[in-house]
């Protein structure tokens, strides 16, 4: 009887954030639908990177290792790459140069794998089979589970944002990754719960992460935040691309999902940097990030980490009654008969 309860705890357990997506539903905001994707076998967009005029995204797990390239003008799939046959969980992409994207198999909702993956893929029109080097990355403070791979647009160095209940934390790789070896993760700091996507801004010194309702943007490297703005709604937000500092596009799980180009509000644009030239060889930028108190308002960082933690917590609530419902009914029907 304990047994098979303890069973049944688990699965809720890994159950959990999909309930919860499925309850959550952003606000409505000025946005616009730029195209949606035509292939009926997209229908777990999890992770979004624009490259010109095409969109590169891959389903959550269950599907074969594989990305979507879609031309952005019609929605229909223009190329497809297999690069693995069994992943674990993919659950990001990020751009990684001209051609190619980095595939997060980042994915731990049970929180029991010893160790994720990234691996640099080449993408574009056509379909193709490729064999690609797989870096393992290990966390320094045990297991967590991740939905969003991130990229820095002048080092080019990755780092994994967690989706954690209460509050995530962002990891760095190294600056090389080692092929014959785990490579040991370190930490950054702390950023807001239930992140299912993020992305630096093109001037290296913020980022932005999304939630299933809302996007906080964050100075880079001090992870202060510098302003939260509510997404539109959708079937369950997972995927976001930033192109500039005017506006973001975010995608979604469903089949036929539209992707829309949300405006960044103008409050967050006057803080976010141009951007910057091209460093000389060997040099990174090394340019003051922008504070909070720069907006021109009198929002403090605890204000804005209150208020974007605020906005997602009557989703969790509803999530959390159907849950604590389908708990009774498991336990009711463990019961001797």
């Amino acid at each position: 009887m304990a047994e098979r309860l303890l069973r049944a705890l688990g699965g809720l357990a890994v159950v959990t954030p999909f309930v919860v997506g499925l309850t959550a539903a952003g606000v409505d905001r000025e946005a616009r639908e730029v195209f949606r994707f035509q292939d009926p076998e997209i229908v777990e967009s999890s992770g979004l990177v624009i490259e010109g005029d095409l969109a590169h995204t891959t389903n959550d797990s269950g599907d074969t290792g594989r990305i979507f390239t879609v031309d952005i003008s019609t929605g229909e799939t223009v190329g497809e790459t297999f690069w693995a046959d069994g992943p674990e969980d993919v659950e990001a992409l990020a751009p990684a140069g001209t051609g190619h994207v980095w595939v997060g198999d980042i994915g731990d909702n049970a929180a029991s794998r010893d160790s994720i993956e990234v691996t640099r893929v080449p993408v574009g029109r056509g379909d193709r089979t490729v064999s690609e080097e797989n870096f393992e990355l290990v966390y320094p403070d045990g297991q967590r589970d991740a939905e969003s791979l991130l990229v820095h647009p002048v080092t080019g160095r990755l780092y994994v944002a967690t989706k954690g209940f209460f509050e995530g934390s962002l990891y760095a790789a190294p600056p090389e990754l080692a092929d014959d070896a785990p490579n040991v993760l370190g930490l950054v700091g702390t950023t807001a719960g239930i992140v299912t996507d993020g992305a630096f801004f093109p001037d290296g010194d913020h980022l932005i992460l999304r939630t299933y309702t809302n996007a906080v943007v964050y100075s880079f490297p001090a992870l202060e935040p510098v302003g939260s703005f509510d997404l539109p709604e959708q079937q369950q937000g997972e995927g976001i691309a930033v192109l500039s500092t005017d506006f973001v596009h975010v995608s979604s799980e469903g089949q036929r999902a539209p992707v829309l180009r949300v405006p960044v509000p103008e409050r967050i644009r006057q803080v976010l940097s141009p951007v910057p030239s091209p460093p000389a060889s060997g040099q990174v930028s090394s340019a003051p990030s922008a504070t909070p108190e720069s907006t021109g308002g009198t929002t403090s960082v605890k204000d804005i980490t209150t208020e974007a933690r605020d906005r997602d917590a009557w989703p969790w609530i509803g999530g959390s009654v159907v849950l604590l419902v389908s708990l009774v009914v498991l336990v009711r029907s463990l019961k001797p008969r």
